[in-house]
């Protein structure tokens, strides 16, 4: 397997971060998925062969815990709105220092900046503003639930990202951000 050997910490969010991980996993990684107390993780079918570990973010212990197991990882997959993760210390600039090789992805909707980085958004609102849903089907439109945002514009396309993040770094010996969205409108 490609990925074999690879440890990938995702935290648990909607359709594209699970299913980037879940990616990464079939094809050989080790993926351990943060989730949340009281969540049904184990009843998500994106988080086949994934290991699970569960945080309570609101306790001040997390940050700690949660920096060491990124200290050794090799990918980072981070679903929340901008800032989210800055909020916590778990911002690329806090843990690029600490491990240098790691391959942060940062997947969101909107982007990090512009007009609608804040806000949330679903896959009929991506491929609705890109333009992709007027071409889905003559005078009534069809929505392929959530096939072209959430899996191929932002899942399938952060893993490729961050195949190619790995890439370069087995010629730099570097790590690096990657910033992958559905629809950025700057």
């Amino acid at each position: 397997m490609a990925l074999h050997g690879l440890k990938v910490i995702e935290f648990a969010g909607l359709a594209p971060a699970p299913f980037c991980g879940m990616i990464l996993r079939d094809h050989g990684a080790s993926v351990i998925r943060v989730d949340k107390p009281f969540t049904m993780g184990e009843l998500d079918t994106l988080a086949r062969g994934k290991q699970s570990v569960v945080v309570d973010f609101k306790k001040p212990a997390s940050t700690s815990i949660l920096s060491r197991l990124c200290s050794k990882a090799d990918v980072l997959i981070d679903p929340f709105r901008p800032g989210v993760m800055e909020r916590f210390k778990l911002g690329p600039s806090e843990l690029c220092k600490l491990n240098p090789k790691l391959i942060y992805a940062r997947l969101t909707g909107f982007g990090q900046d512009g007009p609608f980085s804040k806000m949330a958004g679903h896959d009929i609102n991506y491929i609705a503003i890109s333009g992709v849903l007027s071409a889905l089907g003559g005078k009534k439109p069809q929505h392929p639930i959530n096939l072209m945002g959430d899996f191929a514009g932002g899942g399938l396309i952060c893993a490729l990202g961050i195949c190619l993040a790995l890439l370069d770094r087995h010629q730099s010996g570097k790590g690096q951000v990657i910033d992958t969205n559905m629809v950025n409108l700057i």
